[in-house]
């Protein structure tokens, strides 16, 4: 699992990376992620932030156009910018459709024998990531870690970090999301990834990993915040109502649990990017705490 560097770019008096390796929890394929490292990691470690993206997206879309940089710099924390699925399987019809297999890999450990040797997204990012970076010695600080993304990262930052709890874990230390995917068992682009992933289906998607029905199941604090659009066309496959319903009556109060609905803005990163600095801000409380 050693890392090949692909591209390097000075970025904000930072550096900004491209890596590629073999994993072996998407099956051997080779994978490659962006990172960020802000001008302090020359003085030592420093606290990390996952970015999830959407679907039919790459490492690239957050690092690119996410206009994440210049407030991670300033406050002196790292970006992760892992890929969104296994490339190259050679599974039979991963390439089919644009909402599932390549591209779409929704951030589960697939349970469907036909996908899961490479569809290991969740333990991709929970564990091989922090792993292989901290054996390739890069100055990240994985006891500080938090994780945000958009639509489908969404789903995965927020069923990241409450499935950290959910295990006494506590990995990450607060969780944000653009747009996210609130309610994956209930909507049409959900429903279809728990289908062919998830040898349980819906069901089993709905107890693992579906964050309005997780939420309800923890009992101690959580630090998230949510925003979406009000003229995203994709709200029907959003739910961040149902979300925070389910949020406030398991407890979590307006600290706890932020949803906030942005006037006329939609689901492309001329949003992300416009609130791009509250949520790097965000999770700057949490880590540099």
């Amino acid at each position: 699992m050693s890392l090949e560097k692909l591209s390097s770019n000075k970025h904000y008096e930072g550096t900004l990376a491209k890596y590629k390796f073999r994993s072996a929890a998407l099956g051997d394929t080779y994978t490659q992620f962006n990172l960020f490292l802000p001008a302090n990691a020359a003085q030592g470690k420093v606290p990390v932030l996952v970015y999830l993206a959407g679907l039919t997206c790459t490492e690239d879309n957050g690092a690119q156009k996410g206009g994440f940089m210049r407030d991670a710099a300033a406050q002196g924390i790292a970006l992760l910018f892992p890929d969104t699925s296994p490339r190259g399987a050679g599974i039979d019809g991963e390439d089919v459709d644009w909402d599932f297999g390549s591209g779409a890999g929704f951030y589960l450990n697939a349970t469907n024998p036909k996908w899961s040797r490479h569809y290991n997204m969740f333990s991709h990012v929970t564990q091989e990531l922090p792993q292989v970076l901290e054996k390739a010695g890069l100055p990240l600080d994985f006891t500080r870690q938090s994780i945000f993304g958009h639509s489908m990262g969404g789903h995965g930052a927020l069923t990241v970090y409450l499935a950290s709890l959910l295990s006494g874990m506590k990995q990450y230390r607060s969780a944000s999301a653009f747009s996210p995917i609130c309610e994956p068992s209930e909507v049409p682009w959900g429903t279809k990834a728990f289908s062919g992933y998830l040898a349980g289906g819906v069901a089993e998607g709905k107890d693992r990993y579906d964050a309005t029905a997780m939420i309800g199941k923890v009992k101690g604090a959580v630090n998230i915040l949510v925003d979406y659009g009000t003229a995203d066309n994709f709200l029907y496959q959003l739910h961040p109502d149902k979300f925070l319903e389910a949020a406030r009556v398991a407890g979590h109060d307006e600290v706890q649990v932020r949803v906030r609905k942005q006037e006329g803005y939609d689901h492309s990163y001329y949003f992300i990017s416009t609130f791009a600095s509250d949520h790097i801000h965000f999770h700057a409380n949490f880590l540099k705490a």
